[in-house]
C-alpha cells in the first residue's frame, strides 16, 4: 500500500491566503493523503474559509503559536510521511509525488527529502528558483555547516519527513518565538542519515514582509529566541563534528546575525562575543551596507541601521501591493504552475 502523507497546516489570521494554500494541497498528484489544519486562535474568517474545503480536518484552539499548532497537528495525524506547510505557502502539484518516487525500495526511513523553493508575492509565474549549495544530497554535518557558514537555508515546506524521523527529532520547541522551524528541522536533520534533494518540483514561499513571523523588528522576545536558536544550531553542528572548519563556520554564523543584537542588546552581544572567543574567533562591529553608511555621518549608527532594516521592507510592501493588484486584474486565484521552473545559479 502507498504510504499515507499527512499535510499539516498551522493557520493564524490567514483568511486571505489559506484558500490558495489548500487548493495547492488538493491539486497534489499524490492522492493518499490527509489534510489537517490547526486554526491557532484566528480572529478573522480563517475557520470559515477552511470549512469550505472537503476532506480537510480542522481543529480550533486558543492562540498558542506556530510550534504548539504544529505539535497538535502532528498528534492528530496518522501519516507515514509528514508535510509541514504554512498557511500562505504553495506546493507544486507533483511535489510530494516526486519526492516519494525518489526513494528506492528498502531505503531507510531516516532519509530526509528536500526540494527547491522560490519566493513570491501573489503571482507564482514571477517566482525565481535560485540554486544554493544546499540543493544537493548532503550529510547532516555538511548541511548544517553550509547553512551556518554561508547564511543560507531551506524553507520549511521543502522537507518531506518520515514519521519515524519526526518522532526521533521530538516536538517543535514551543517556547521559541523566532526561528522555530530552523531549530526543529536542525533536530530532524540531526536524527537523519542525510538529505536527498529532489529537483524538478518544489514549493512557493510567500514573502509577507512586516507581518511575517520571521521579521524581528524591535522585538526583544524574538531576539531572545534567536540567540537561543543560534546556540542550539552551534551545539548541534559541534555534536556531529568538532573541527577547525566547524568552529570557523560557527563564528561566521554569529557574525552574520550579530547585527540583530548590536547595539540594542549589549548583554546578548557580550554572550556572542564570549562564545566566539571560545571558538577561537572574534566578532566585529556590524558594518552597514554602503547604501546606508552615509546616513551614519548625519544621523548616527542606530538611525542608519534602522533605515537598512526597514527600507527594504517598505520597498517589499510596495512591490507586494503592486503584484497583488496585477494578480487580481489577471483573474485572481490560480493554482501553481504544473512544474517548477529550472533553477538559476545564485549571483
Amino acid at each position: 500500500m502507498k504510504p499515507l502523507v499527512s499535510i499539516l497546516i498551522a493557520a493564524y489570521n490567514a483568511e486571505e491566503t489559506v484558500a490558495y494554500t489548500l487548493r495547492s494541497v488538493m491539486a497534489q498528484t499524490w492522492k493518499h493523503k490527509e489534510i489537517i489544519v490547526v486554526n491557532d486562535g484566528s480572529k478573522d474568517r480563517t475557520p470559515d474559509v477552511v470549512r469550505g474545503f472537503k476532506d480537510v480536518t480542522m481543529v480550533s484552539t486558543e492562540n498558542r503559536g506556530l510550534s504548539a499548532a504544529q505539535n497538535l497537528a502532528f498528534k492528530l495525524s496518522h501519516g507515514d510521511y509528514i508535510q509541514y506547510l504554512d498557511a500562505d505557502d504553495l506546493l507544486a502539484p507533483d511535489k510530494i509525488d516526486r519526492q516519494l518516487a525518489a526513494l528506492r525500495k528498502g531505503e531507510s526511513k531516516r532519509l530526509l527529502l528536500s526540494s527547491p523553493w522560490a519566493p513570491f508575492y501573489y503571482r507564482t509565474k514571477n517566482a525565481r528558483f535560485v540554486r544554493n549549495s544546499l540543493w544537493q544530497d548532503l550529510s547532516p554535518a555538511e548541511w548544517l555547516l553550509r547553512k551556518l557558514s554561508e547564511n543560507i537555508h531551506m524553507q520549511n515546506a521543502t522537507w518531506l519527513v518520515s514519521r519515524e524521523l519526526a518522532e526521533a527529532a521530538g516536538p517543535w520547541e514551543e517556547s521559541l518565538a523566532y526561528d522555530q522551524d530552523g531549530e526543529f528541522f536542525s533536530r530532524v536533520l540531526l536524527a537523519s542519515e542525510g538529505t536527498r534533494f529532489v529537483p524538478g518540483t518544489g514549493i512557493y514561499y510567500r514573502a509577507s514582509g512586516f507581518s511575517s513571523i520571521s521579521f524581528i523588528g524591535n522585538s526583544d522576545k524574538k531576539r531572545e529566541s534567536l540567540i537561543r536558536s543560534m546556540k542550539l544550531h552551534i551545539q548541534y553542528l559541534r555534536s556531529l563534528e568538532e573541527s577547525e572548519r566547524v568552529r570557523k563556520a560557527c563564528v561566521t554564523y554569529m557574525q552574520n546575525w550579530y547585527q540583530f543584537f548590536y547595539p540594542e542588546r549589549p548583554d546578548i552581544g557580550e554572550e556572542l562575543q564570549n562564545l566566539a572567543l571560545e571558538l577561537g574567533g572574534h566578532l566585529d562591529i556590524p558594518q552597514l551596507r554602503w547604501k546606508y553608511s552615509w546616513l551614519q555621518i548625519f544621523f548616527g549608527y542606530r538611525f542608519a541601521k534602522r533605515a537598512q532594516f526597514y527600507f527594504p521592507q517598505f520597498k517589499g510592501s510596495l512591490l507586494r501591493s503592486w503584484d497583488k493588484a496585477l494578480f487580481r486584474l489577471e483573474g485572481g486565484p490560480r493554482t501553481v504552475p504544473p512544474k517548477a521552473a529550472a533553477p538559476q545559479q545564485a549571483s
